[in-house]
């Protein structure tokens, strides 16, 4: 007789910490620009909007990728397809650090996003074949949090880097990349010998619990549509498009106010090191959110609420730090509406595996993200182009908060619309 819950914990055990891990490298990488910038856009001769333009073209060739990447995942297995993302996108990343001109930061950030397509969505992929649905919020959350410590850890690093300007002949920004981009390529490498793949193939698994395990997912994926598995076809499954078109809200307020969190700081006056320092307190509150908030929405029946409430509190703060002039109370509504940002997602994240599987929910995941993420682009090139309009480092979070509030509302209509669809079937979950 298979223990559910041990099987489980011995699954976590094995997977989560070696993909949060990893997400934490992936996450640095994406953020350190956010504190390269405060030295490259002088030493490039970069307006703020050129820079955040360069930022921003890491979505574009993640957008392009996303799919193809996932699905040769599918293929060639998560073990194989993760070492080559890390190695690659480690290079690119180091690559950075010798960037000569405007010219070649462009093209190395949009390699930077082709080389790490796939990544998050796999990860996600990867979840829905090792947990059954009642533990992915759960699972999601946890991967999540690593974001969080990423920002945290990232934060004081790159401030310190930076204060390494001219050491050994590089620049602060210069180190920035350099020390990066490095742990990315071991990281790759230790993927090779370490991730399992499908649970059929695990080593640490009994041939008792792979069966149990084998049963239950078969048994949840057997009422989904027969194109459910379809790679290609779930790409125009209308409810792929509408998950797609309510998450750009979140990777835009989220990637718009991580980008940006560092230069309003900056705007009060404080060293890059104590810049670093202040800007973990957010991430700390980011990740005790992202565990309780899918802990609860795991054990709810409908899940709209923990999308929705967290993504309408982030709103309003992103817009009180916009109105209030004192500093104190600007940072701390900044600290709480990251929490609301990000605490949504992994409850976000458990829809759509609902109605996708193999193959279909490789490529639905990764296309929900891929079109999501290019808030990511709209974000780096409209925040930085309202500071320069308006000469205030604060004015871009009353559009980030706008942003924010138009997600939440069109999750609300899209989760009752798919409730609606779905309840002559069987009752809803969402």
């Amino acid at each position: 007789m298979v223990d559910e819950k041990r099987l489980i914990s011995k699954i976590t055990w094995k997977l989560m910490p070696f993909l949060g891990i990893l997400y934490l490298i992936a996450y640095i990488d994406r953020q350190n620009v956010s504190f390269a910038k405060l030295q490259m856009v002088g030493a490039l001769g970069l307006s703020e909007y050129a820079y955040g333009l360069g930022a921003s073209l890491f979505f574009i060739g993640y957008f392009l990728f996303e799919v193809p990447s996932n699905l040769f995942l599918d293929r060639l297995g998560a073990r194989v397809w993760f070492a080559r993302i890390l190695v690659s996108w480690g290079l690119v990343t180091i690559g950075l650090a010798f960037t000569q001109n405007a010219a070649m930061f462009y093209i190395l950030r949009f390699l930077l996003g082709v080389c790490e397509a796939g990544f998050f969505p796999g990860v996600l992929y990867l979840l829905t074949l090792w947990f059954p649905s009642a533990y992915r919020g759960r699972m999601v959350g946890l991967f999540m949090i690593f974001s969080a410590i990423a920002n945290a850890v990232g934060a004081p690093l790159g401030g310190a880097l930076l204060d390494l300007d001219g050491l050994y002949g590089f620049a602060g920004w210069e180190w920035v990349f350099l020390a990066t981009g490095i742990p990315a390529v071991i990281a790759g490498i230790v993927t090779f010998f370490y991730l399992p793949g499908r649970p059929e193939n695990a080593s640490f698994l009994s041939s008792e619990e792979k069966a149990w395990l084998e049963r239950r997912l078969a048994s949840e994926n057997a009422g989904m549509d027969e194109h459910a598995s379809d790679g290609f076809k779930a790409l125009v499954d209308p409810r792929v498009l509408l998950m797609a078109l309510c998450y750009i809200a979140f990777p835009l307020s989220a990637y718009g106010l991580s980008y940006w969190l560092p230069t309003i700081v900056k705007a009060f006056g404080v060293s890059n090191t104590v810049n670093g320092f202040l800007n973990v307190i957010p991430w700390l509150l980011v990740a005790v959110s992202l565990y309780a908030v899918p802990t609860m929405a795991d054990k709810a029946q409908s899940k709209t609420p923990y999308i929705v409430i967290p993504a309408f509190i982030g709103a309003a703060c992103l817009l009180l730090s916009a109105l209030i002039p004192n500093h104190t109370l600007q940072f701390a509504f900044l600290c709480i509406a990251a929490a609301g940002i990000f605490a949504p997602q992994p409850v976000f994240w458990s829809l759509p595996s609902r109605f996708l599987k193999g193959a279909g929910a490789a490529a639905g995941l990764a296309a929900i993200n891929s079109v999501g993420n290019l808030g990511g682009f709209v974000a780096q090139n409209v925040v930085p182009w309202i500071k320069d309009e308006s000469g205030s480092t604060i004015a871009p979070m009353f559009f980030l908060a706008a942003c924010l509030a138009a997600g939440a509302l069109l999750v609300f209509f899209v989760t009752r619309q798919l409730s609606s669809r779905e309840a002559a079937a069987a009752p809803s979950r969402i």
